[in-house]
């Protein structure tokens, strides 16, 4: 759009990784500005600053779980917010410089943790290779292009950009692994419920009150809001002092979700409101169906409830 300048993106760098394999599924981030930050706490103040506008960084993956830093870094400083997510398959490749048999490679570099869920495919298909550590997927994909390994494991995104060969395919130990990436923003209006969205939470639980985490639970299960996935990270302060990071389904601007936000700040120590967006499929999965609330539990029965008190209370017992 003329005049309108480009959206600028930040994300966990640097290039050729899965985290930039994530950002370009979004298509104004093929349009704007995409620059790699070296880590998620330098992204996130990125945004902060001021100095872009969202930042694409991991959420958890499938196999390793949450990334730590990724919600240690949204309890603190000034808050940020989910626009949207990206779900992306992690399907690690060998490449190298030119065609070379597997019994010939002696190097491969690789990120740890790309190694280590490649270690079974390792010991069958090139025992005798040692496997080097860098710094990232994309690092190691830069060092085969310089001459400086006989091979790398690395994203696809790695093989066009370097002008490497890919010597095997999808040499993962799991195969339908995934990773969650996330888009953070400064608080805005979310966006627009679709039917099938998450809205997620942090809430900080009052320590001396017995059974303070089965009362969290009650308030969404009470309203039909179903629990995806709860995550505890210690707070810092203390051995036993914990923030639980919620998933759940369903969209700030529901009646039942926003309900069970005002009952979790009624009796919750603290909450953070991450963000309520729409809820991301494997790339070529059918779209998982959304659930419909259960009886009762609809906005237009939250209405109604809401209009029948209001005669009660005009004394309208009709």
């Amino acid at each position: 759009m003329p005049g309108v300048p480009p959206t600028r993106f930040v994300y966990l760098g640097p290039e050729s990784t899965f985290a930039e394999q994530a950002l370009l599924t979004i298509p104004a981030a093929e349009r704007g500005i995409r620059t790699p930050a070296r880590s998620v706490p330098e992204a996130l103040e990125a945004v902060r600053a001021g100095d872009a506008d969202s930042a694409l960084v991991p959420w958890e993956n499938s196999v390793g779980g949450a990334v730590g830093v990724t919600l240690d870094e949204l309890v603190d400083g000034d808050p940020l917010v989910i626009t949207r997510e990206v779900v992306i398959p992690v399907e690690f490749v060998l490449a190298a410089r030119s065609t070379t048999a597997l019994a010939d490679v002696r190097s491969i570099a690789a990120h740890p943790q790309a190694s280590t869920q490649c270690r079974g495919w390792l010991r069958a298909y090139a025992p005798d290779a040692t496997v080097v550590d860098v710094l990232s997927n994309g690092a190691a994909a830069a060092g085969v292009a310089a001459g400086d390994f006989d091979a790398a494991i690395c994203a696809p995104i790695a093989i066009q950009r370097f002008g490497l060969l890919r010597l095997a395919d999808k040499i993962a130990d799991h195969p339908d692994a995934a990773t969650r990436f996330v888009l953070l923003s400064r608080p805005g209006t979310p966006p627009d419920p679709t039917g099938n969205d998450l809205t997620s939470l942090a809430v900080w639980i009052s320590h001396d009150r017995v059974g303070a985490l089965l009362a969290v639970l009650t308030e969404l299960a009470v309203r039909g809001v179903n629990l995806t996935r709860i995550e505890s990270r210690p707070t810092g302060e203390r051995l036993g002092r914990y923030v639980f990071f919620l998933d759940c389904t369903g969209h700030v601007a529901e009646a039942r979700v926003g309900e069970a936000l005002q009952g979790l700040r009624r009796i919750c120590a603290g909450v953070r409101f991450l963000g309520s967006y729409p809820r991301a499929g494997m790339p070529g999965a059918a779209p998982e169906r959304p659930v419909p609330p259960p009886a009762g539990l609809s906005d237009p029965d939250y209405t109604d409830a809401a209009a029948w008190l209001g005669r009660l209370r005009r004394g309208e017992l009709s």
